[in-house]
């Protein structure tokens, strides 16, 4: 279990917990990983080379951007069972042709707020096309009509905080706006005709957490600046 706090100054380490000098909430990271073998490995570099011209030895990412998603999938566990598995599903057609590794994202956030650890924050993960390479995914359980909870509010905004520490974050994107990436440097897919039309995290979340985390200065969708 890891404690964490936000950003302050005065914070002192013991153990696993960060104490920290000034007032503001704390919160944990648990550790729920998903199946990172050699194969998922290997199927994670295959994929950065075939759709990314990417050679690398380790599938590892360059973070440059926090992307949210929503599960569509009502309980925490339903959640992991989907990502964990190294094979995608037979049953994802619509991004099957493209490679059989399985969809993943570096955090999921349960309803209750508590946030777990699926993989490394910089290990490759497949979860937005054309950004992969360079982005840290976060799902949070549930979605669609029911949408999000304040508790996962408060949690990404924390969440997001703790990751712009420690990466060289630029950009904070919904799901829903990851084509409005086609033709920046950052997009790598390399064929046209693979595309997915998403609506998660939905437009009310990211506003919201927009508001919560606009003293980063983290940039949006490149066509809301345009």
């Amino acid at each position: 279990m890891t404690y964490h706090t936000l950003p302050c100054k005065g914070i002192i380490a013991v153990g696993f917990l960060l104490l920290s000098a000034c007032s503001g909430p704390t919160f944990r990271i648990l550790e729920k990983p998903v199946v990172f073998d050699e194969e998922r490995q290997q199927l994670s570099l295959e994929y950065m080379e075939s759709r990314y011209d990417l050679q690398k030895e380790v599938a590892s990412i360059e973070p440059k951007m926090i992307v949210l998603h929503w599960t569509a999938i009502p309980t925490l566990e339903s959640s992991f069972d989907a990502m964990n598995p190294t094979l995608l599903p037979g049953s994802r057609t619509a991004i099957g042709s493209a490679s059989s590794l399985n969809v993943a994202a570096q955090f999921l956030i349960d309803r209750d707020g508590t946030i777990f650890r699926q993989l490394p924050d910089t290990a490759f993960a497949r979860h937005v096309i054309g950004l992969n390479h360079c982005a840290i995914g976060v799902e949070n359980v549930g979605g669609g009509k029911e949408g999000l909870t304040k508790a996962q509010l408060k949690a990404n905004e924390a969440l997001v905080r703790y990751l712009v520490r420690k990466y060289d974050i630029e950009y904070l994107i919904g799901h829903y706006e990851y084509q409005d990436f086609e033709g920046h440097p950052l997009w790598k897919e390399a064929d046209a005709g693979y595309r997915t039309q998403k609506v998660d995290p939905g437009k009310a979340f990211m506003k919201k957490i927009r508001k919560r985390t606009a003293d980063l200065g983290l940039k949006g969708s490149p066509k809301a600046s345009s």
